[in-house]
């Protein structure tokens, strides 16, 4: 029998929300709780690729995968323990495009995400920053969707237009897609208007943030320009611990899936 395996897509129209700093730093440490990940970038800027250790920009990228190149050509391994990361391209961005006359355009990634399931136990996509047609791809192909968003004034109206995302996606492409939780990235306790936010969303979605918020934290900004996601470059550091224990949440959550 397959093993069971959980395709999560990192999703935020809002740029600068801790969308790949989350997704490079859930996947790593996951791999590093014993389990099996595929990082899958497809974000045209490839800073997923990259905060791994990867060259982005490689001959063969995510990019090849949508047009129907084997996806075993295009898997690296990483340096880090239980991680493997399908890099992306700069040719990402055309895509859309490329793609927006074939039949069945939205569940290209699906197809190809769909073979690799029986190899890995969680599969990570970090979405562009975006709601165009690489993100809703990402959608189709998940069982669900992690929000990285900042406590900040208008984070909460980015939240609602991907909620409003989610809800089409489900009724049009994949009525199993859930919202499986929310991050919360540079939090600061100190400011009262992070603690009105947080409020905020814990009244508009009650259970779906994790328990530990990430704290703004300068190794946790410093390490991707090594290569390197946190638990790596700093494991004592604050940053590194908050996405350890966001991963383990993670792993326990999904006992119910």
């Amino acid at each position: 029998m397959d093993k069971k395996c959980r395709i999560t897509a990192f999703a935020n129209q809002k740029g600068g929300v801790g969308k790949t700093t989350s997704a490079v730093n859930i996947a790593a440490s996951v791999g590093a709780l014993g389990k099996k990940v595929l990082l899958c970038d497809f974000d045209p800027q490839g800073n997923a690729s990259s905060g791994v250790g990867v060259e982005k920009n490689a001959e063969l990228s995510t990019y090849d995968v949508l047009l129907g190149t084997n996806p075993y050509e295009i898997i690296r391994k990483t340096d880090y323990e239980g991680l493997d990361v399908m890099p992306a391209s700069i040719n990402l961005a055309g895509a859309e495009l490329e793609i927006a006359d074939e039949q069945k355009r939205e569940y290209k990634l699906k197809n190809v995400l769909d073979t690799l399931r029986h190899e890995y136990d969680y599969i990570f996509i970090d979405c562009p920053p975006s709601l165009g047609l690489l993100t809703i791809n990402a959608l189709c192909a998940a069982d669900g969707v992690i929000v990285p968003m900042q406590c900040e004034y208008f984070a909460l109206e980015g939240l609602s237009q991907l909620s409003q995302t989610i809800s089409i996606v489900r009724k049009k492409y994949n009525p199993s897609l859930e919202l499986d939780g929310i991050v919360i990235t540079m939090f600061d306790g100190r400011l009262n208007l992070s603690l009105q936010v947080l409020e905020e969303i814990k009244r508009y979605f009650p259970g779906k943030i994790y328990r530990t918020p990430v704290p703004r934290n300068v190794r946790l900004s410093e390490a991707p320009s090594y290569g390197m996601p946190v638990r790596y470059y700093d494991k004592s550091s604050k940053g590194a611990a908050a996405y350890n224990d966001i991963a383990k949440e993670i792993t326990e959550r999904e006992k119910s899936f």
